[in-house]
């Protein structure tokens, strides 16, 4: 309603155009769309420590891998959000395919807008810009939640576990070495 009224009151300005096309903008994709390998998804899961008492939250999560192998092979509950629906139609297909859709589930929306609070550990493969703007919403997780990222760190936050996988899925299966970061979120201590 604010929207229709904001361009009935400015058209004449011409103003309704850039109304219209920001509100458009907030569901662009921040991230593209690149599949990680499995053999990096196993070495995510190893550097996590996924068990099955975790819940895994998986912020874009593409086709679901990471969150499909952790309920497969580790019986880990949990979910992924991506922005983009056919992502998100691929990653329930896989969990329907893999025979885990009791454990996990997938949710087309923003992942700065999405509640991690319930998460043992966080899985990624995002862009470093992105990585520091959700860096201060990790840092105030749960002490102890493990967080596992593929190729991009978070700067000043160093890892406590970083290593390299030689992958042959990766850049369209011409392979290459993924980074593989790693951090637990450590308790806030304040004072002199």
């Amino acid at each position: 309603m604010f929207k229709f009224f904001a361009c009935w009151l400015v058209w004449g300005l011409g103003f309704c155009t850039s109304i219209v096309h920001s509100a458009a903008q907030v569901q662009e994709p921040r991230v593209p769309y690149v599949p990680t390998p499995q053999d990096v998804v196993e070495k995510m899961l190893q550097m996590a420590r996924v068990t099955s008492s975790d819940y895994l939250i998986d912020l874009g999560s593409g086709d679901g891998r990471i969150v499909v192998t952790a309920a497969k092979k580790h019986g880990t509950r949990g979910f992924g959000v991506d922005i983009n629906p056919t992502r998100i139609d691929e990653a329930v297909a896989n969990a329907q395919k893999s025979g885990v859709t009791d454990k996990v589930a997938f949710y087309q929306r923003d992942l700065f807008q999405t509640d991690l609070s319930q998460a043992t550990v966080i899985s990624m493969y995002l862009l470093p810009r992105v990585n520091l703007e959700l860096r201060p919403k990790l840092l105030d997780l749960k002490p102890g939640t493990r967080i596992v990222s593929h190729d991009f760190s978070m700067e000043e936050w160093k890892p406590d576990v970083h290593a390299q996988v030689y992958s042959r899925e990766k850049y369209n299966g011409q392979g290459g070495d993924s980074d593989v970061f790693f951090w637990v979120v450590p308790a806030k201590v304040a004072g002199v």
